[in-house]
């Protein structure tokens, strides 16, 4: 188990360093903004809509690792599906990342994103992975405050 857990963590300092889809897209028609106030971690999200789909998303921002790599993560496996995959999607990414015995046994049905299961271990991190997946809810619903995990 420990060399799995191994390249997990490679996977997460990978998408950290080198984040995947940061950018605002130009076409973006939908943006909202999030704060973790307990480790200062700060998303923004940027969608393209389109007929209830997500044409394109970005995102940027400063935070830990697992913020940024969350939020990288998320990007590319968001882009292209409607906003009710999306919705389901975050749902099973917190019910995995909050240790949910039922998604911690159906993981891999998540891809890449069961690289977050061990996030269950450290609740304080919790609110580090779900940051952007937070904001893209916002985004979603069209809401402008800013969004925070407290």
């Amino acid at each position: 188990m420990g060399e799995l857990a191994d390249l997990y963590q490679e996977v997460i300092l990978e998408h950290s360093k080198a984040p995947r889809n940061y950018r605002k897209p130009a076409s973006a028609n939908r943006h909202a903004e999030g704060y973790n106030p307990l480790c200062g971690d700060r998303c923004s999200v940027f969608l393209d809509v389109e007929d209830g789909a997500i044409k394109d998303i970005g995102f940027q921002g400063s935070g830990c690792a697992i913020s940024r790599a969350s939020a990288s993560m998320m990007t590319q496996i968001l882009k292209g599906k409607t906003k009710a995959e999306a919705a389901k999607l975050f749902e099973e990414f917190h019910n995995l990342v909050t240790g949910d015995a039922e998604a911690m046994k159906n993981a891999q049905e998540l891809g890449k994103l069961a690289v977050f299961a061990g996030v269950s271990k450290f609740p304080a991190r919790v609110k580090c992975a779900t940051l952007a997946w937070h904001t893209l809810q916002s985004a979603l619903e069209g809401h402008d405050e800013t969004v925070s995990t407290e």
